[in-house]
C-alpha cells in the first residue's frame, strides 16, 4: 500500500511538471491574451541588440560649464534608469545631450512623459505692499527659498499607516546643505501653511508644513496613487538639473551591434547547450540526462522571469545569464559528483543520493547565497550597465537553485523509485588520488605573479603605442558620433549597414564601431572611436564616393558609461566584497575563509585585467560585466571547496600543521572533478559565443576564457593554500593548543619499569 502510494506520488509529480513545462513554452512561443504577454520574442531588449527611441537637447545658454554639463548628464542618466536600467545619457559636442532609450519606439510618447527639463523652485507666500494710484495695498506674492539644484534625491515610496493599516503614496526628498539650511529657515516660519514647488513658472504641489524640517529630509504625502508619487518626484529630479535644456531633435534607431547579434548570440547558446548535455551525460549518465533537463527548464523559467520582471535584456543581461547556465550546470554537478563519490565510498544506491543531496545541499546554497549578496549590491548601489546585469544574475541565481535542489532531486528520486537503482545508471566511481595542491600553490602563486606583472608592465607600453594604458572603448572614453545622410534613392538596409562600419573600422584601425539606423529618415549614426580630421576627411571621402552618401555631420561625444558610474561601479565591487567577505567569515566562523576568497577574487580580477592589458581588448560596458561575471562565478567555485574543508574539520582531529595540510590537500583532490567539469562546462558555453558570436561578442566571450581558466587554477591552487597558510601563521588556535599541551607535558627519558635495579655495592 505505501509503495503505491509513493508511486503514485511520483506519477502526479511528473504529470504536474510536464504539464507546466508545455504551458510554459506555450507562454514562450504563442503569448498570452490579444497582447501575446509572455512570448519570448516580446522580452525587451536594449539599444545594444534591438534599438530604441533617441532624444538629443540643446543648452539653452551659451556660458555653462563643463561642471554643470556633467552634473546634467548623470542626472539625467538616474532620471532615464525609471524607463530602462539600460538607458544612456552622453554629451555631443559642446552644447547638447544624448539620451537612449532601448525598448521603446514612440519618440513622442518619450518626451511626453520624460518632460521638457525646465526650472525648478521651492517658494512660501510673503506679504508685500503696493503703491497703486496714490493707494497702498498688501497683496501675495510667492518668495523663493531654495532652488532644484539644492535637491539631492526625489524619489516615490511607500508606506503603511500604523494606525488605519491602508497604504499611503509619499515622495521622499533630500536636499545639500544649504538646501537644508534654507528649507530649516522657511519650514520653521509657515508651520501650518504651504510650501509651493514650482516648475517651468507651473505650481505642481502645494503641501502644507506639519513640522518645522531641519534635518534636510522630509516627505510629501496626500497622493492618491504611487504614479501619482512617482510623476511628482519625477518632476522634481529633472528640475533639479543646473542647466535648462530644448528639445533638438528624436529618432527611432535600430541595435547598435548589428541585426546579426541577437541571431548569433542564440545559436551559440544553443550549441552550447548541446555540448553541455552531452558532457553531462557522459559524465554522470542518468543524472547527467536528468540535469540537462533540468537546464532546459532554468531557461524556460528564465525567459518567463525575463517577460514577467520586464527586465531589458541586453550584451551585460546575456552575460548574467550565461553565468547563471554555468551556476545550474554547477549546482547539479556538485550533487551528481557527491553522489559518485558515495557510492565509490561503498554505499547503496538510494543511501548515496540521500547522502549526495543532503551534503551538496550546504555548498550550493552557500556559493548562491554570496552571489546573492553582490547582485543585491550592485542592485541598489549600481546604475546602468551594472544594474541590468544584477537583474538578470540574481534572476539565473534564483532559478538555478531551484531547478538543483528542487526538480533535479525530484527527478533522481523518481528514477530510483521506478527501477533505475543499479549503481551503473549513476556514472562510474572515480578512485580520488590525493595530491598535493599546497605545495603546487606556491608554484601557481609565481605563475599568477608573473602574468599580472606582464599585464601591468604592459600599460606604459600600451600609452606609448596607442595613447592610453588601455584600449577604451568609446563607452569608456568617448569618441566620434557620425550622422550620415543618404541620397533618396540609396536604400539603408543592413547590407549596406555593415559596408559602412566596415569602412570605419579599417580608418579608426578599431573593432569598437557601433552603428544604427534612423527608422524614419534615409539616414545612418555611426559611433567609433575618437577620429582626427585627416581620418574625417578620408571617411567622409569614401562614404561620398561609394555608397551614395549626401552629406555627413560629425561631432565629438562624452563616454557613455560617465566617471559618476565607473565610480558607483567600483565602489558597488568594493561593497559586494566586503559583504562576502562578512558572511563567509560567519557562515564557515572563521574570517580567514572570507581572506582568502578575496584574496582569490582580487587574483582572478588582475589576470582578466592582464589579458585586457596585453591582448589590448576593447574596453567598455562589456569590460565592466565580464569583470562581475569573474567574481560571480570565482566565488562559487572557492566556497565548495571551502565548504569540503569544513565538513571534513569535523571529521578529523587536528594537532599538527600536517594534519591541517593533509586535510587540505585531500578536500581539494574530493572536490577536483566537480571544478574541472563546471569549468569545462562553461567553458564550453563561452567558446560557442566566441566562435559564433559578432566581433564586439567574440573580445567579450576571450575575455571571460581567460577568467573561466583562472578562476578555476585559483580555486584549486590558491584558495586552499591561503587558508592553510593563515591557519597554521596567523593566530592558530591549534597550534597554539598543540604547543602549550607540549609544554605542560615535557618528554622525558625514563628506566624501564621493568628491568631490576642493580643494588650499588657500598664502599669500605
Amino acid at each position: 500500500m505505501k509503495k503505491r502510494n509513493s508511486s503514485g506520488k511520483y506519477i502526479a509529480g511528473l504529470i504536474l511538471l510536464i504539464v507546466l513545462c508545455i504551458f510554459g513554452a506555450f507562454i514562450t512561443t504563442k503569448g498570452i491574451t490579444k497582447k501575446k504577454i509572455g512570448r519570448a520574442s516580446n522580452i525587451e531588449l536594449g539599444l545594444d541588440l534591438a534599438g530604441g527611441v533617441s532624444i538629443t537637447y540643446e543648452v539653452d545658454g551659451k556660458n555653462v560649464s563643463d561642471s554643470d554639463m556633467k552634473d546634467t548628464v548623470y542626472k539625467l542618466q538616474k532620471r532615464v534608469e525609471g524607463y530602462s536600467t539600460e538607458a544612456e545619457v552622453y554629451q555631443e559636442g559642446k552644447d547638447r545631450i544624448n539620451i537612449e532609450i532601448p525598448g521603446v519606439t514612440d519618440a513622442n510618447k518619450i518626451l511626453d512623459e520624460l518632460g521638457k527639463p525646465g526650472t525648478l523652485s521651492f517658494a512660501v507666500q510673503k506679504q508685500v505692499k503696493v503703491k497703486k494710484n496714490g493707494k497702498t495695498t498688501t497683496q501675495t506674492t510667492l518668495d523663493t527659498v531654495l532652488t532644484g539644484q539644492n535637491v539631492k534625491k526625489a524619489k516615490a515610496v511607500t508606506n503603511q499607516n500604523q494606525t488605519t493599516g491602508k497604504k499611503e503614496y509619499l515622495v521622499a526628498l533630500e536636499f545639500d546643505a544649504k538646501g537644508t539650511k534654507a528649507f530649516a529657515k522657511a519650514t520653521k516660519a509657515n508651520i501650518g501653511k504651504p510650501i509651493y514647488i514650482i516648475y517651468d513658472n507651473q505650481v505642481i504641489s502645494a503641501p502644507n508644513v506639519q513640522e518645522a524640517i531641519t534635518k534636510g529630509e522630509c516627505t510629501i504625502d496626500g497622493m492618491e496613487s504611487y504614479e501619482a508619487a512617482e510623476n511628482l518626484a519625477s518632476s522634481i529630479r529633472i528640475g533639479s538639473l543646473p542647466v535648462k535644456l530644448n528639445e533638438l531633435r528624436s529618432n527611432v534607431v535600430s541595435a547598435k551591434l548589428g541585426v546579426n547579434a541577437i541571431q548569433t548570440t542564440v545559436k551559440a547558446g544553443v550549441i552550447g547547450f548541446v555540448l553541455v548535455c552531452l558532457i553531462m551525460i557522459a559524465f554522470y549518465a542518468v543524472p547527467g540526462v536528468i540535469a540537462c533537463v533540468a537546464l532546459a527548464i532554468y531557461m524556460l523559467m528564465m525567459l518567463l522571469a525575463l517577460n514577467g520582471f520586464n527586465a531589458t535584456l541586453t550584451l551585460p543581461g546575456l552575460a548574467g545569464i550565461i553565468l547563471g547556465i554555468g551556476m545550474a550546470v554547477d549546482a547539479n554537478v556538485i550533487i551528481y559528483a557527491r553522489i559518485q563519490e558515495e557510492i565509490g565510498a561503498g554505499k547503496s544506491t538510494g543511501a548515496a543520493i540521500k547522502s549526495g543531496f543532503g551534503k551538496a545541499a550546504s555548498a550550493i546554497i552557500d556559493g548562491n547565497v554570496t552571489t546573492l549578496i553582490a547582485v543585491l549590491v550592485l542592485w541598489f548601489k549600481g546604475s546602468g550597465t551594472v544594474k541590468g546585469f544584477a537583474q538578470t544574475l540574481g534572476m539565473s541565481v534564483l532559478i538555478s537553485m531551484f531547478t538543483a535542489l528542487v526538480i533535479s532531486r525530484f527527478l533522481v528520486y523518481a528514477a530510483y523509485h521506478f527501477g533505475l537503482r543499479d549503481k551503473k545508471w549513476y556514472g562510474k566511481p572515480r578512485t580520488i588520488k590525493t595530491r598535493d595542491f599546497v605545495r603546487t600553490g606556491k608554484k601557481y602563486v609565481a605563475v599568477a605573479g608573473v602574468i599580472i606583472l606582464i599585464g601591468l608592465a604592459a600599460l606604459p607600453m600600451n600609452r606609448s603605442k596607442i595613447g592610453s594604458i588601455l584600449n577604451y572603448d568609446l563607452e569608456f572614453s568617448g569618441g566620434t558620433a557620425s550622422t550620415i545622410t543618404f541620397k533618396d534613392d540609396q536604400k539603408v538596409n543592413d547590407s549596406l549597414e555593415k559596408q559602412v562600419v566596415k569602412a570605419y573600422e579599417k580608418v579608426s584601425k578599431s573593432t569598437s564601431v557601433q552603428s544604427q539606423k534612423v527608422k524614419a529618415n534615409n539616414q545612418m549614426v555611426v559611433k567609433s572611436v575618437e577620429l582626427n580630421l585627416s581620418q574625417r576627411k578620408q571617411i567622409e571621402n569614401t562614404l561620398k564616393k561609394d555608397y551614395k552618401v549626401k552629406s555627413v555631420t560629425t561631432e565629438n561625444i562624452s563616454s557613455t558609461i560617465s566617471n559618476e558610474m565607473q565610480r558607483d561601479a567600483f565602489i558597488s565591487v568594493v561593497i559586494s566584497a566586503i559583504c562576502m567577505l562578512i558572511y563567509i567569515a560567519i557562515r564557515f566562523k572563521d574570517v580567514k575563509f572570507g581572506s582568502s576568497a578575496i584574496i582569490a577574487l582580487i587574483n582572478d580580477v588582475l589576470v582578466v585585467f592582464a589579458a585586457y592589458s596585453v591582448g589590448r581588448l576593447s574596453v567598455g560596458g562589456t569590460f565592466i560585466a565580464c569583470m562581475l561575471t569573474i567574481i560571480g562565478y570565482s566565488i562559487n567555485s572557492t566556497i565548495v571547496i571551502f565548504d569540503r574543508i569544513r565538513e571534513n574539520l569535523k571529521l578529523q582531529t587536528i594537532r599538527t600543521r600536517d594534519d591541517i595540510k593533509a586535510l587540505v590537500n585531500q578536500s581539494i583532490s574530493s572536490t577536483l572533478v566537480r571544478t574541472i567539469n563546471t569549468s569545462l562546462t562553461t567553458f564550453v558555453m563561452v567558446l560557442a559565443l566566441f566562435i559564433c558570436g559578432v566581433s564586439s561578442l567574440r573580445e567579450f566571450a576571450l575575455a571571460l576564457m581567460v577568467g573561466v581558466i583562472g578562476g578555476a587554477f585559483s580555486s584549486v591552487f590558491l584558495t586552499g593554500p591561503l587558508w592553510y597558510m593563515m591557519k597554521t601563521r596567523i593566530g592558530s588556535d591549534v597550534i597554539k593548543e598543540n604547543q602549550a599541551a607540549s609544554q605542560a607535558q615535557p618528554e622525558k627519558i625514563t628506566a624501564n619499569p621493568n628491568r631490576k635495579k642493580k643494588k650499588k655495592k657500598k664502599r669500605k
